[in-house]
């Protein structure tokens, strides 16, 4: 650690707790907006008159602007103070949510899901360094398992209210309610403490490490960055569109299939995220690919629960969705952990934007898109191949990411020492 960084100037250990408590609130309300439209996807097809590809394409154009606009928020972050940048980011994807009260056309509505995409893109970029200085290494896969139980969480009751509000007041209903909460968040984020950059970090700041031309030569930051992708297109193509393929290739209603998907999202995320992050930082103390090997075996497990999933009828798909959705999530933790342990954090802000870009160009920024297309064609069942072997390539590429891995200097550790 730099002897520039005293013990005064470490953020306290409570008010670390509460500022991982308010950005975890914010990042739950992210997914939520992020998963309303799925849940009324049907609806918002039915007014106007869209195509699968056109309905795809409203998530694509969230991603397109998000991995745009990411690369600009890191090199800001890493020079000035992040706390600013990322609350405008909240209440800008907070005000285009709201802006939903006046979308009567395809158009616009691809615009607004455009706009919300820079909003997100300001906060996402950022959270991932800010929090690891909030928190030393070996620590890090257990509190982005806390950061990170957003995703199925907000998922999830994004499914529930906007399936429960959009059967009975209007697809719309849903925005109205979860604009507000983003802007209060966005707001308390503005009384956060910033943490000093790297005051946990005890890894040695090598060129790759530390400099933006030496990333690309960083095979730890390219293996996780890699394989995120590759599990981005297959969970980013399958929550947009299995709400939908409940309904319409299994007959469920609506608002039931948007019950069940959520549920089963909420109650197999959570369990994924604290049992990756757990094993995660215990298995670190003996391997410095554990974070890599947790991920690696978790996407390869899950894709025969995939396949039955997307092939299955009756009580064995619901068991399957669970399954399936618990060991593809189970590299949340762990994975997120794996990246900003990859890179310094002079950088990380950096990195995380490159990391962003990369995941979502390669992963679900089209991969709706394509899911809708090949419906449009044949059906969503057939549609969902791509997401298949997404997750074969993923666990081959995490795979690979274990000899990359850097190594932690852990008290106690027999395999990790720097």
């Amino acid at each position: 650690m730099s002897s520039s960084i005293t013990a005064r100037s470490i953020v306290s250990p409570a008010a670390a707790r509460v500022t991982l408590l308010i950005l975890t609130l914010l990042n739950f309300f992210n997914y939520i907006d992020r998963s309303i439209l799925f849940a009324v996807q049907p609806q918002v097809q039915a007014e106007f008159h869209c195509s699968d590809r056109q309905i795809g394409l409203l998530t694509s154009a969230f991603f397109f602007t998000y991995m745009c606009f990411a690369p600009f928020v890191g090199p800001l972050a890493d020079r000035f103070t992040r706390k600013y940048i990322m609350a405008i980011g909240a209440i800008v994807w907070s005000v285009a949510t709201l802006l939903t009260a006046v979308t009567h056309s395809y158009d616009v509505l691809l615009f607004r899901h455009a706009i919300v995409g820079i909003g997100e893109a300001t906060f996402v970029t950022i959270t991932p360094s800010f929090v690891s200085d909030l928190f030393p290494e070996e620590k890090r896969a257990r509190i982005m398992a806390i950061f990170y139980m957003a995703i199925p969480v907000g998922t999830a009751i994004g499914y529930l209210v906007g399936g429960y509000l959009g059967h009975r007041h209007g697809w719309r209903m849903p925005f109205y309610v979860c604009a507000i909460p983003g802007m209060i968040m966005g707001l308390l984020l503005l009384l956060v403490p910033e943490p000093v950059r790297g005051s946990h970090d005890t890894i040695v700041a090598t060129h790759e490490r530390s400099s933006f031309l030496g990333l690309f030569r960083n095979g730890a930051f390219w293996t996780c960055s890699l394989g995120m992708a590759m599990m981005t297109f297959a969970v980013g193509g399958l929550q947009v569109w299995m709400p939908t393929f409940l309904n319409r290739m299994r007959e469920i209603p609506l608002d039931a299939a948007n019950f069940r998907f959520g549920l089963l999202t909420v109650v197999g995320g959570l369990a994924a995220a604290f049992a990756g992050g757990w094993l995660g930082d215990r298995m670190l103390k003996r391997s410095a690919g554990a974070y890599y090997l947790v991920s690696g075996i978790g996407m390869a497990v899950c894709l025969p629960f995939m396949i039955v999933a997307i092939t299955a009828k009756g009580p064995i798909m619901y068991v399957a969705i669970l399954l399936a959705e618990f060991f593809i999530l189970l590299n949340t933790a762990p994975l997120n952990a794996a990246l900003v342990n990859s890179v310094s954090a002079n950088i990380r802000s950096t990195a995380v934007a490159v990391n962003l870009f990369t995941i979502h160009l390669l992963g679900d920024a089209f991969s709706p898109t394509i899911i809708g297309w090949i419906s449009d064609k044949t059906n969503l069942q057939v549609g969902f191949i791509p997401t298949v072997v997404a997750v074969i390539l993923s666990a081959v590429i995490l795979f690979i990411g274990i000899r990359t891995a850097p190594k932690i200097s852990i008290a106690g550790s027999t395999g990790a020492h720097a």
